[in-house]
C-alpha cells in the first residue's frame, strides 16, 4: 500500500473492530479452532498458564493497547514493515494481539468496570497526540512515502494529513462511545427487587 491512510485504516480495523469481536467471541476458542493442532495447543497452555496472569492485568492490557500503536508509528518501526513482508506479517499479528489485549478488561464484568471510563480515556492520549503530530507536523515524516505517486489526488503529505485526521477521529469514537456507555450503566438506578406481599 503506497497510500498511508490505508495502512492505517488496516491498524484500526485490527485494533478497534476485529480485536473486540474476537474477544467478545472468546478468542481464545477462536484462534485455537483455526490454528495447527500444536499451536492451539500452545494457546490452551498459555491461556490456563499462571505465568499469564501480570500480562492480562489491566495494566499491562492498556500498555500493550497503546504501546503497540506508538512503536509502529516510529520512522524506523514503520519503514521496517514496509520494507519487509516478514515485518510487515509481524506488524499485523501485534496490532491484533495488542487489541485483544486491550479490549479484555473493557468487556470483562467485574470489579474492572467502574475503571473502565478512565481507562478508555487515558488510552486515547497516546493515540491523540500521535495523529496531532501526523496531521499538524507540516512535513512528510515516513522516508518510504515522500517519493510514493499521487494516489486519490492526494500528496504525500495530505495523504499522512488524512491519516492522522481518520485515527484522530476513529479513536475518539472507538473509546470514548464505549466509555459513555459503561458510564451510563453504572450511574443508572439498579432495579429494586419487588417487595414481597405482606402477611
Amino acid at each position: 500500500h503506497e497510500l498511508l491512510t490505508l495502512h492505517m485504516l488496516q491498524h484500526l480495523l485490527l485494533m478497534t473492530i476485529a480485536a473486540p469481536l474476537l474477544m467478545a467471541g472468546n478468542a481464545a476458542v477462536a484462534l485455537r479452532s483455526g490454528a495447527p493442532r500444536p499451536v492451539a495447543a500452545a494457546i490452551g497452555t498459555l491461556h490456563l498458564s499462571r505465568m499469564t496472569r501480570p500480562l492480562l492485568h489491566p495494566v499491562s492490557c492498556w500498555l500493550a493497547g497503546t504501546m503497540v500503536v506508538v512503536v509502529w508509528h516510529v520512522p524506523a518501526a514503520h519503514e521496517l514493515a514496509m520494507s519487509s513482508a516478514s515485518w510487515h506479517l509481524i506488524q499485523q499479528v501485534s496490532f491484533l494481539a495488542g487489541g485483544l489485549l486491550f479490549w479484555r478488561p473493557v468487556l470483562a464484568r467485574g470489579r474492572m468496570e467502574p475503571f473502565v471510563p478512565l481507562y478508555l480515556l487515558l488510552a486515547t492520549f497516546p493515540c491523540d497526540a500521535l495523529s496531532a503530530f501526523l496531521a499538524f507536523c507540516g512535513r512528510v515524516v515516513y522516508a518510504c512515502h515522500r517519493g510514493a505517486p499521487a494516489a486519490f489526488g492526494l500528496s504525500p503529505l495530505q495523504d499522512q494529513q488524512c491519516a492522522g485526521a481518520l485515527m484522530w477521529f476513529w479513536v475518539t469514537v472507538a473509546y470514548l462511545v464505549p466509555a459513555v456507555a459503561v458510564t451510563l450503566r453504572l450511574l443508572s438506578p439498579r432495579p429494586e427487587r419487588e417487595s414481597l406481599p405482606s402477611g
